[in-house]
């Protein structure tokens, strides 16, 4: 966080010829947000108003590439942090600890809500799971080499991929055939997958003996069909993961969508909203008819009824399933959480979209491959769009059922959830997953960490470190209230230049300071005539996070 001015105009203008292109460019380099947001901060002890750009933290390169990537090696640092503990961070007292991903992938993964009681029988195509005794751990168990006595505590990198759609072009990822390629289920399997990758880690746990803590990184295959890479803590058998990877499926039971009765581009024909009634009942109605749409409690009673009922859509894992074991503190061990973190700074669309370059280019073999795999993305987009994501998605309207709590302004095949974007292709949510005990710290936490190594060493070398806490809204002042007060600002566009500017000059100074620090330590830990030691930096080349 920089300060800008404190006195007379917020932003001054001493930047003039430099457009917000070259001055978006100079912050890239130098590791500074090239979107950062405004706000402005007045002191209630002086009555000073000071000017703070804040980073836009997105973790979309597209969008800001250095906050991008300061997301990208905060999740790396929790990655390597927490996959070969020797101390187990899980409370003494045993416990439930399922379902303790950080944070979920794509919004809804309670099925439909409501406890419906439905058959337990396995499917009878799906091998039966393996089981062990749960034993409340969370680290793997060690093993002694007998010739040599050294102790090994492996841990496993575990890929997952779905089944086949199609025949796809080797290299390409794009169908054979794009005329029998099923994108109908790779659009419902993208939009589900979060209930087939929560399902697996519970068997996992299930089968493994212990409570498995786990990273895992959701990714799309060039194909687009996501997969999931499972950095799992401790070493587990291999017949057990694959049994257990063979064996997970999700059984979706919601009402059947066989046709279309209201298409998106038909708005004079959309379900109109009834608003609030005096027996305060509301819903939508067909336009013509005036009848209500069957509500989803109505249309569940209606499947609950029907003996010869199908799921509504079935996940399973594809044939496919890579395991390896690796040992902390190697090469191959930190070659995994590079690859684990590669993608998560790209949507799901634009991993292997073709650059504008490509689609253009003068090779006409080089253009028509970049065009096909347009097609390919628009193909699979065009299912996503319209396919429902959750029992509260919009999309039901157009198969003529009305969402789990409706309400007014929904549109059929217009579902506001982000999964159905292009960008995402059913992925809208988080692509990071992290069980809460794999550290026991948060991510913020793991950013203090960051931040407090960085702290240190200026430390050490007698250099002051800004205050984590200047101009905090937690400050009071000698009445008990906030001493300091923020005030969001929209700034003029030709202001960002002086704002990145300001940025930049700090940035360059505390990456001066963080430098001539490192040195001083280095000096003091190397005697003379040594090998420099690597101060492993918390930071990129860039600057301090």
């Amino acid at each position: 966080m920089s300060v800008l001015h404190q006195a007379g105009s917020l932003i001054p203008r001493d930047v003039d010829g430099v457009s917000t292109d070259m001055a978006a460019a100079a912050a890239e380099a130098v590791g500074v947000c090239v979107r950062p947001l405004l706000r402005t901060v007045t002191d209630r002890a002086t009555g000073a108003t000071t000017a703070v750009p804040i980073p836009c933290g997105s973790t979309r390169a597209s969008v800001c590439p250095t906050c991008a990537d300061k997301a990208r090696r905060l999740r790396m640092q929790q990655c390597r942090e927490g996959w070969h503990l020797t101390e187990d961070p899980l409370p003494p007292e045993p416990g439930d600890t399922d379902g303790d991903m950080e944070g979920d992938i794509a919004g809804d993964t309670e099925g439909d809500g409501g406890r419906r009681v439905r058959s337990t029988r396995r499917r009878d195509e799906m091998p039966d799971l393996p089981t062990l005794p749960v034993e409340h751990r969370s680290i793997g168990r060690t093993f002694t080499d007998p010739k040599t006595g050294r102790t090994f505590r492996p841990s496993m990198f575990i890929t997952g991929t779905l089944p086949s759609y199609g025949l796809v072009i080797k290299g390409e990822g794009v169908p054979r055939h794009p005329g029998r390629y099923d994108y109908r289920r790779a659009a419902l399997d993208a939009l589900l997958f979060p209930k087939l990758v929560e399902r697996t880690i519970q068997n996992l746990r299930r089968c493994a003996g212990y409570q498995v803590q786990y990273f895992g990184a959701v990714e799309p295959q060039r194909r687009l069909a996501p997969h999931l890479h499972l950095a799992a803590r401790g070493a587990i058998p291999r017949t057990i993961v694959k049994g257990v990877w063979a064996g997970s499926y999700v059984s979706i039971w919601w009402p059947p969508i066989d046709r279309v009765l209201y298409s998106e581009t038909h708005p004079e024909h959309w379900p109109t909203w009834t608003g609030a009634s005096e027996d305060g009942g509301a819903g939508y109605v067909d336009p013509t008819t005036g009848e209500p749409l069957p509500t989803w409690e109505q249309a569940l009673d209606r499947l609950d009824s029907d003996e010869e009922a199908e799921p509504f859509h079935v996940l399973r894992w594809g044939a496919q399933t890579d395991i390896k074991g690796l040992l902390g503190g190697t090469q191959d061990s930190d070659r995994a959480v590079r690859y684990l973190c590669k993608y998560l700074t790209k949507s799901v669309a634009e991993t292997y979209a073709a650059t504008p370059e490509l689609l253009h280019a003068d090779d006409p073999d080089v253009a028509a491959k970049a065009r096909r795999y347009e097609d390919h993305i628009d193909a699979l987009h065009a299912h996503v769009r319209v396919l429902p994501c959750s029992p509260a998605c919009a999309n039901w309207l157009r198969y003529g059922i009305q969402p789990k709590n409706p309400g007014p302004g929904l549109h059929p095949g217009h579902c506001a959830s982000k999964a159905h974007d292009r960008e995402c292709l059913g992925l809208g949510g988080r692509r990071a997953l992290v069980s809460r005990h794999w550290t026991g710290k948060t991510l913020a936490q793991h950013k203090a960490d960051r931040a407090e190594v960085v702290r240190q060493v200026l430390k050490e070398a007698g250099i002051d470190a800004p205050d984590a806490d200047r101009l905090a809204a937690s400050v009071l002042h000698s009445d008990g209230k906030p001493r300091f007060v923020w005030e969001d600002t929209r700034p003029d566009q030709r202001d960002y230049p002086a704002i990145i500017a300001a940025s930049l000059r700090q940035a360059r100074h505390w990456r001066t300071q963080y430098e001539e620090a490192k040195k001083l330590a280095a000096q003091r830990e190397s005697p003379p005539g040594s090998r420099p030691v690597d101060s492993h930096s918390a930071i990129r080349q860039g600057g301090p996070t």
